[in-house]
């Protein structure tokens, strides 16, 4: 049976459901598509007897297609490991794919993120060789598609978050620290220059005839990576807390727990404790030794406590 759909996030269009994961857009994308439209239709212009704002609109739609099978890639590769996916969502700068839950080893990171800049560079590569059996108005729209696949396979690749390359730089500095916060904080560093980079370099070619238009780009792009690189870092420091919250050290071992409370292991920690503890909601838990003994009683408030005492 399939899962449900979600509720809606707030300021999204839901499309549909591909492989039971919510398709979502977000009005943005209608905008940047302009813009694009805008920016290619002159390139479309002495090439053909067509419109070329049509031309320019069929290579936009091409490319967010694209962009859909890019994100497609990652949700393939969580499923593999046996993740689940929420939705898919397209917006101003791309996309991104909502996956329940954090990899549980840097090799799971590592494929996860680098799936789709891999797709990118295959349909960029594929829509360039394409283009050469065509002539016209369909070799210049595959030969347009492959060239921005290409730039967006590479520019995720970017050791920076949030971009993929970012993701693919934390899990190789976690397998190497043993530390995934670590790879957090310096790709998240690593997405802020290159934010600050991006908009340094649209000031300096100031020899583009679109400059203005360059640099309203640029200043978009760069917020974009600087708040999800902003965001890396809040999580990071969440994450961090999160870890440090141990059941051994937090149990009540003078207050037994009341009949009936549901059983929690004295070894859990970080995430999976708080994982064990919203499967069995209570304000008390009985807090058990590997042998099955209790040792005492682990209570929410004091889980609660230990967090914010980490700070």
């Amino acid at each position: 049976m399939s899962e449900r759909p979600l509720p809606k996030p707030a300021g999204t269009w839901r499309l549909g459901r591909v492989g039971g994961v919510d398709l979502l857009v977000k009005p943005s994308i209608v905008l940047m598509g302009v813009v694009l439209v805008i920016l290619f239709a002159p390139r479309f212009d002495d090439r053909s007897d067509s419109n070329p704002y049509a031309l320019a609109a069929a290579f936009v739609l091409a490319l967010y297609v694209s962009v859909f099978v890019h994100e497609l890639a990652h949700v393939f590769a969580a499923r593999q490991f046996g993740m689940r996916v929420q939705s898919v969502t397209l917006h101003l700068l791309g996309g991104e794919t909502l996956i329940e839950g954090e990899s549980r080893t840097p090799w799971q990171e590592l494929w996860i993120s680098i799936s789709g800049p891999l797709t990118s560079l295959g349909i960029g590569l594929s829509a360039r060789s394409l283009s050469g059996s065509f002539e016209g108005v369909t070799s210049d729209i595959l030969w347009s598609v492959g060239y921005v696949n290409i730039l967006v396979a590479i520019f995720n690749m970017l050791p920076g978050l949030p971009l993929d390359g970012g993701r693919v730089f934390r899990a190789l500095v976690w397998q190497v620290t043993g530390r995934e916060e670590t790879g957090v904080r310096i790709s998240a560093w690593i997405g802020r220059a290159a934010a600050i980079g991006i908009v340094v370099f649209a000031l300096l070619n100031r020899g583009d005839s679109q400059l203005g238009v360059n640099i309203a780009i640029a200043l978009i792009v760069a917020w974009f990576l600087w708040q999800g690189a902003s965001d890396a870092l809040r999580n990071a420091s969440r994450s961090s807390r999160i870890n440090m919250l141990v059941a051994r050290s937090i149990v009540d071992t003078q207050q037994p727990p009341p009949e009936g409370a549901p059983t929690l292991s004295a070894d859990l920690h970080g995430s999976a404790l708080l994982r064990a503890m919203a499967a069995q909601p209570a304000d008390v838990y009985a807090l058990t030794d590997v042998d099955g003994t209790v040792i005492g009683s682990l209570t929410a408030r004091a889980v609660d406590d230990a967090y914010r005492a980490s700070r």
